[in-house]
């Protein structure tokens, strides 16, 4: 078991964790991820680590709760305890002096680009950070990106934080202006991706996109985790999660990603009908001490 040393909701439906973990705390390199069990038999699910504390023996993941075990991990408070945590898995960010590099977030795909964008100030760059929400309660780790990059600028969909737009289209207004980009990452939805790719694609840009797809054993064993890259199938938890974003088939990539919608559609539901089912059993029994507790008091009067 891994105990959970904090948690805390950074926006909504995204929760930071520090949970215990110190073996992978002193291994783990920008890029990686781990994979998690909540529980015994439960799902696997991967997770970038977003950073780690090898003194204090910690790692943090930041969790959109999306499917149902997301969901119920978001329920999860500091104290508590998660079954299993195995990593680091995954290759590396390829990390060098570029010149000038911008880390490219969409939603929660800020929290993946977050630790490359530490890299790659440690490397010399002259970083900048893009970090694009619907709306501003969605911009998350904006503080911790001003610490570690030259540049950042918050995106909002609805203009009611920053820039007034997507994250692609203040990308290509930082390369209409003039400015020279070597090396650009993006981590956020498929299409996001994509867009940054066909932007990017123009100029020449260096462009790296990591991937989420279905994992299960992180291992390349399940071949859940398929993806094309360069005409060529590669095994993301092991080859990747960083590829060439000119080179990914991102339509491939969308319709394996699909594939399991109607399975987490009905986890999904069971996970309600679960929940409302524990809602009204607690409130039959509070009901039930209640009226004990009052027809009680009644027989003691008498």
């Amino acid at each position: 078991m891994y105990k959970i040393r904090s948690a805390e909701f950074l926006a909504p439906n995204i929760k930071k964790f520090v949970i215990e973990a110190p073996k992978i705390a002193q291994k783990r390199k920008a890029g990686q991820f781990v994979i998690i069990r909540i529980k015994e038999g439960g799902e696997r699910v991967p997770l970038t680590i977003a950073d780690s504390d090898p003194s204090e023996g910690t790692i943090t993941i930041i969790v959109q709760g999306i499917g149902k075990t997301t969901k119920e991990l978001n329920t999860f408070s500091s104290g508590g305890s998660i079954q299993d945590v195995v990593g680091p898995l995954g290759k590396p960010s390829h990390i060098e002096n570029f010149g000038t590099a911008v880390s490219i977030g969409g939603g929660v795909g800020t929290a993946i680009a977050y630790p490359t964008a530490v890299a790659l100030k440690q490397a010399g760059n002259h970083t900048i950070s893009i970090i694009g929400g619907r709306s501003r309660e969605f911009v998350i780790l904006e503080d911790e990106m001003r610490k570690v990059c030259d540049e950042v600028y918050p995106t909002t969909d609805d203009g009611s934080y920053g820039y007034h737009g997507f994250v692609t289209q203040k990308l290509k207004e930082l390369i209409d202006s003039g400015r020279k980009i070597d090396f650009v990452l993006a981590i956020g939805p498929i299409p996001m991706m994509r867009a940054i790719a066909e932007t990017t694609r123009p100029y020449g840009i260096k462009t790296m996109v990591s991937l989420n797809p279905i994992m299960v054993d992180g291992t390349g064993m399940c071949g859940g985790c398929r993806a094309t890259v360069d005409n060529k199938t590669v095994f993301v938890c092991v080859d990747g999660p960083e590829f060439d974003a000119h080179k990914v088939d991102f339509d491939l990539l969308m319709q394996r990603n699909k594939s399991y919608l109607g399975d987490e559609k009905t986890a999904l539901e069971i996970l309600a009908q679960s929940e409302q089912a524990k809602e009204k059993k607690d409130h039959e029994c509070n009901y039930d001490k209640m009226f004990f507790a009052r027809t009680s008091g009644e027989n003691l009067k008498v």
